[in-house]
């Protein structure tokens, strides 16, 4: 009996999600007594023994380059028969795009308890107890799992990433997947040094920047940072950003270290897309605005005086002329 966790990769490099979904599955392997294990659908081009690193002792994968790309009901059926052939009794999933389309047809294909959100370790004092958000991130749920086969989804950026020296064996699962049903044409890609589901530093703004001629502080900011930049909807909907950066209810839903939100009023749709922000910093020069009632720490202030002092605070703290 295991816990697997499935790793999930794009462009053929293992995401950052993943990683912590190895390290909380390896701590709740631990504390189940069982042994952590890894799967892997299609090819990568890193080194998969490495990432023993994380904990898992072994890396199952099935070997198919048909498996690079999402395709929900393949993939599926493929993790499946690899559950039933490990013995696994927990399957750990990253709460994000591949997750939320893959464990709940995982769930209703092996009969499994699913909690999707998980942002904490179960407790297994009494059951097998799961704490995860509910109502958009304004409350939490504890939920009891009490089937034989339990799947998790965890939150990006809710459990730390811990590392060691040692190696993973690596073992190649026989799965044949069917044919793929759904075929890509062309990609396109967002641009950006770091994917916004998976950054720890977001810079924010919104419409009190007034135009997207005045986005430079913001990037120069996040670039010394080393954060990923994000806009509210309304931004997004004015064509100043592109829409791969809209967060918030009805755009992208992240949980960095730390949201600073720039000219942003902090409607409720917003909040619920990054009120699972560990610290929260607003600048904004309305003393009123209702982001404030959320943040952390707070500037009353105009965002073209506050950004650029700032930029220069950084600038001399990392030695920078």
């Amino acid at each position: 009996m295991s816990v697997l966790v499935f790793v999930d990769h794009i462009d053929g490099h293992v995401k950052k999600a993943s990683l912590e979904a190895m390290c909380y599955g390896t701590k709740l392997a631990e504390n189940l007594g069982l042994e952590c294990a890894g799967i892997l659908l299609g090819t990568v081009s890193e080194d998969l023994a490495g990432l023993g690193k994380y904990g898992p002792k072994k890396i199952y994968q099935v070997k198919n380059e048909s498996l690079n790309q999402l395709e929900a009901r393949l993939d599926t059926k493929v993790l499946a028969e690899a559950v039933k052939s490990s013995g696994a009794k927990v399957i750990i999933f990253a709460h994000n795009p591949s997750g939320k389309a893959i464990a709940p047809r995982l769930s209703a294909r092996l009969k499994a308890g699913l909690v999707s959100g998980a942002v904490s370790l179960p407790d297994t004092s009494n059951g097998f107890v799961v704490k995860k958000n509910v109502f958009s991130g304004k409350a939490f749920a504890h939920v009891n799992v009490t089937t034989d086969i339990k799947i998790i989804s965890l939150i990006p950026n809710s459990y730390p990433i811990t590392t060691s020296a040692a190696q993973a064996e690596v073992i190649d699962l026989s799965i044949q997947p069917d044919s793929p049903r759904v075929k890509t044409g062309t990609v396109s890609k967002s641009s950006g040094e770091i994917p916004l589901t998976e950054a720890e530093v977001v810079v924010s703004g919104g419409r009190g920047l007034k135009g997207p001629e005045n986005w430079g502080m913001i990037e120069e900011l996040a670039k010394l940072l080393h954060a990923a930049t994000a806009c509210s909807r309304p931004v997004a909907d004015a064509h100043w950003r592109p829409h791969n950066e809209h967060v918030g209810q009805t755009g992208i839903t992240i949980a960095p270290n730390l949201y600073i939100a720039i000219g942003i009023s902090g409607a409720i749709q917003h909040l619920a897309g990054v009120n699972r922000s560990k610290v929260i910093v607003v600048i904004n020069k309305d003393p009123e605005a209702p982001f404030f009632k959320a943040a952390d720490y707070g500037i009353v202030g105009d965002a073209f005086e506050v950004v650029p002092k700032l930029i220069e605070a950084v600038k001399k703290m990392q030695g920078i002329s």
